[in-house]
């Protein structure tokens, strides 16, 4: 037997053939993955297997959720109420994510209050749901698009996972005064936060030409904050008008029911 591998692997040097296990990350995650030129992509089986875990997180999701006081004592999970509020508003999240309303010179681009609608899954149920659905939200955005860039599996968390998953930070204020505003700010400074570590590690030699060179090492800080928190000051505005205010704690009470 080791005369046979022996002489497997010195056929394998000689006619410059690399056995499968050689490749960076194995057999296994080449069904999964592509690699070109340094950068990874999604195969079929790759994409398919994001979809699982999508269908896997909703799944979950529905057991995470126990109502208090009677719920909690009876042990009746997410209700169908809360899972069509859930859907609906990530639904409404990702179609949003597509009106584009401005692009910032340096890249990214304001968004229709896409990141409103993710926030207030946590607003309306805590964090626990919040993140969940956060989490949910960042592996379709991936789908989406990032599927085609992959730098690492840390570049991915960075910009995808980490990052649309903390939107569900809002859930920590669903009990508080001005709990969605409040919310909603924790979580977009959040996303900055993890946009930014990415942008550090790995997109710093995407900056434009036109971006300062004597203050490019605020250029991640820059390009994400910028877009956000434009972004953000939009929303903020729209939920202070009294009529949206009381529209949203509306809306609240019957996600709540």
């Amino acid at each position: 037997m080791l005369l046979t591998c022996n002489y497997l692997l010195y056929s394998c040097r000689e006619y410059d053939v690399v056995p499968p296990r050689a490749y960076e990350g194995g057999f296994f995650m080449s069904l999964f993955l592509n690699q070109e030129d340094g950068y990874y992509s999604l195969t079929t089986a790759g994409v398919a297997a994001f979809l699982v875990i999508l269908a896997a997180l909703v799944l979950l999701t529905a057991f995470f959720r126990k109502k208090e006081s009677n719920e909690a004592r009876t042990g009746k999970v997410f209700s169908a109420r809360q899972l069509v509020f859930s859907a609906a508003a990530l639904a409404l999240g990702f179609i949003t994510s597509y009106v584009k309303i401005i692009d910032m010179p340096w890249g990214g681009s304001v968004t229709l209050c896409s990141m409103l609608f993710i926030t207030l899954i946590g607003y309306w149920y805590g964090p626990k749901v919040g993140l969940t659905a956060g989490f949910a939200y960042g592996i379709l955005q991936f789908l989406q698009g990032g599927g085609d860039f992959i730098l690492s599996l840390m570049q991915v968390c960075m910009d995808y996972i980490l990052a649309f998953a903390s939107l569900g930070l809002s859930g920590f204020f669903f009990r508080s005064k001005n709990g969605l505003i409040k919310g909603y700010l924790l979580a977009i400074l959040a996303r900055g936060f993890f946009h930014t570590i990415g942008g550090y590690l790995y997109w710093m030699e995407y900056m434009p030409e036109s971006f300062p060179k004597s203050i490019s090492f605020l250029y991640p800080f820059a390009y994400n904050y910028a877009y956000l928190l434009v972004e953000a000051f939009i929303t903020i505005v729209i939920l202070s008008l009294p009529p949206v205010k009381n529209a949203m704690v509306r809306v609240k009470a019957m996600a709540a029911e």
